[in-house]
């Protein structure tokens, strides 16, 4: 049985990636690529963690910065997990201060760009993880939505996922906005959050991000190929490991 969404009590924003139309009629394997939020949650819920091991996942790339793993914590350590830390974003910024007078999509595809730019190493780093490694990954950020959306749209765009599906991939996260609101008034109390944008990840945002490094470089392959010197060899490599007939 091929599941989209997975339950757990902890985690808002567990998805696998698997079934979306790519290259040469292929489609992306179910079970071996999931996106989520923070795996660090999973200390907190023996039951999310056994529901965790029975996926299989033995990578874990966290795209957190080193202080939010200190403050927030990892995924438990276990038998046979190959964990990675790769932060790709360099320049931090407090979503719920944003003010409500900018265009959010807009602010948050600079954002994406910048992010795009600054962490090419770690993106790189990360796309290696993916591409060599044994049985399915599970990578994540804080809530599973941008950091963890740009990595998404990479990588469906390396195994020829079409444009459309890639955005809607990224929207779905609009599935657990309501939680990550009220997540943030539990840990916040007494402030007030001022970007109404704040939890939020239409398609608008993705499709920005992509129209802007196809403007900068050529196209979001030409990004890909170019200044993170993914080679057809390795694109070959990762779909052969992640699509199948």
């Amino acid at each position: 049985m091929t599941t989209r969404h997975h339950a757990f009590e902890k985690l808002h924003n567990f998805r696998d990636l698997g079934g979306y139309s790519a290259a040469e009629g292929r489609s992306v394997r179910w079970g071996l690529l999931y996106r989520t939020d923070s795996l660090g949650k999973l200390a907190g819920s023996p039951a999310d963690l056994d529901r965790f091991h029975a996926l299989g996942v033995r990578t874990v790339i966290d795209l957190r910065y080193p202080w939010e793993i200190a403050a927030k914590g990892r995924i438990p350590d276990f038998d046979g997990l190959d964990y990675h830390n790769l932060s790709i974003e360099h320049r931090p910024y407090d979503q719920a201060e944003i003010s409500p007078d900018v265009d959010p999509w807009r602010y948050l595809a600079d954002r994406f760009g910048e992010v795009a730019e600054d962490g090419v190493q770690e993106i790189r780093q990360a796309l290696d993880v993916i591409t060599f490694a044994e049985g399915p990954v599970a990578f994540h950020c804080a809530a599973g939505k941008d950091r963890t959306g740009l990595i998404a749209a990479l990588l469906l765009t390396l195994l020829g996922v079409r444009e459309d599906d890639i955005a809607a991939d990224f929207a779905l996260t609009e599935r657990a906005t309501e939680r990550f609101v009220a997540d943030w008034h539990a840990a916040h109390p007494g402030r007030t959050l001022t970007w109404p944008g704040y939890g939020r990840a239409p398609e608008a945002v993705i499709r920005l991000t992509l129209a802007d490094l196809a403007a900068r470089h050529g196209s979001v392959e030409a990004y890909l190929t170019g200044p993170l010197g993914i080679t057809r060899p390795q694109i070959d490599a990762l779909r052969a490991r992640l699509l199948t007939d």
